[in-house]
């Protein structure tokens, strides 16, 4: 696809047909509760389907039990591995650079906002974590993988709000297009992907290449399962760099809800981080890798640990370097950054596994490494100008 404002526009009209359609027949035939009673029960992939399951339901996941034909699973097995080396850096870009780069997008932040963003942060974060976790385990795609699920449930989640929205009259689709278009997804695969990686390099991690490309890589392959549209969706990181770089200034800026929305984020990682000493380190850290006008966009405080945070690069330059050069060494932060990201998905999850229901109804109120040399380091496409 070409990147340009026309192709973007065309974007904001189109939702997901298979899953809307799924979605719209539960409500229609009243089957939601039931649905969602017995998807509970839907957690690991190849286990039998519930009896009493809608059968429109079923189909569905009978139609989405398998990952696209064309997926290289050696590119899959490399982006899995740069993910264990580098799980630390990506919950961290996760959370104080994609999180907040969705509520830089005012109709994205509304949206948040109108399910239940405001009030309920934690879940959003914990099944961010925990989606990307069950993402990049060995068995991600095989029977008894816990990932396949989750995305056919995002999946309808999606569509279901978009069935709320729409219904209620509460989304101005003419100003703002349909609710969880296919701009808004292919924007949201790409904060998850380019924006990380961007993240990853602004922290001075040493990242290769191939490990770059194959994690961009793999969260394509999660668009392809949540119903992007594979013809429109960038294909390489250059493409990605266009695409992103359009969306952000089509979209982003200020809006009471983003900068709701982030004020919930840092007083959640807040209490995550012991004691109080070191919670302006949350705020610092977006401020960096989000920037100052963003930042400012957002409401971030500025605090005496900002300038702190522009020297973490510094002090993880060295620990990538002792990583790359010592086997010992690797070993040792490999654990660190893993028990690390264990723990913080513990808080967030309160040891918990999430659920993805079809909501019946919306809030009322807005309230790679391993084996692989890092010789050729990889560094961000540059920014494009805009047509």
């Amino acid at each position: 696809m070409t990147c340009t404002e026309s192709a973007l526009d065309a974007l904001r009209h189109d939702g997901d047909e298979l899953a809307d359609a799924v979605v719209a027949t539960l409500f229609e035939r009243g089957e939601v509760g039931r649905f969602n009673t017995l998807m509970r029960h839907v957690s690991t992939a190849g286990s039998p389907l519930p009896d009493g399951l809608p059968e429109v339901a079923r189909e569905y996941l009978r139609a989405t039990a398998v990952p696209p034909d064309w997926v290289d699973w050696e590119e899959m097995e490399r982006a899995r591995l740069f993910f264990i080396d580098n799980d630390v850096h990506i919950s961290t870009a996760l959370s104080f650079a994609a999180m907040p780069a969705c509520y830089l997008v005012p109709h994205v932040a509304k949206l948040l906002a109108t399910t239940h963003g405001l009030n309920y942060p934690s879940k959003r974060m914990a099944e961010t974590g925990q989606f990307t976790v069950y993402l990049m385990r060995p068995d991600a795609f095989e029977a008894g993988s816990r990932f396949l699920p989750a995305a056919q449930k995002v999946r309808l989640l999606h569509a279901a709000i978009r069935h709320h929205l729409r219904r209620e009259g509460r989304w101005d689709t003419e100003a703002l297009g349909t609710p969880i278009c296919q701009e808004d997804m292919i924007g949201g695969q790409m904060f998850f992907s380019l924006l990380v990686l961007d993240s990853l390099h602004r922290l001075g991690i040493h990242m290769s290449t191939e490990g770059a490309e194959a994690y961009f890589y793999a969260w394509r392959v999660v668009g392809a399962m949540l119903g992007v549209d594979q013809d429109a969706v960038p294909k390489t990181l250059q493409e990605a760099r266009a695409f992103l770089d359009l969306y952000m200034i089509r979209h982003m800026g200020p809006s009471e809800e983003g900068a709701r929305l982030t004020r919930q984020l840092i007083d959640l990682y807040e209490e995550v981080v012991p004691g109080t000493f070191f919670d302006p380190v949350v705020s610092a850290l977006i401020r960096h890798l989000v920037g100052d006008t963003c930042a400012d966009w957002l409401e971030v405080p500025r605090t005496a640990w900002d300038g702190v945070a522009r020297v973490v690069p510094h002090l993880l330059g060295v620990l990538e370097t002792i990583e790359d050069r010592s086997p010992l060494g690797a070993w040792a932060l490999d654990r660190l950054g893993h028990l690390t990201s264990v723990l913080e998905l513990s808080s967030l999850t309160r040891g918990r596994v999430m659920h993805y229901a079809v909501p019946e109804q919306l809030k009322k109120d807005f309230g790679v490494s391993a084996g692989v040399p890092r010789t050729r380091r990889w560094t961000p496409p540059a920014p494009t100008v805009t047509p």
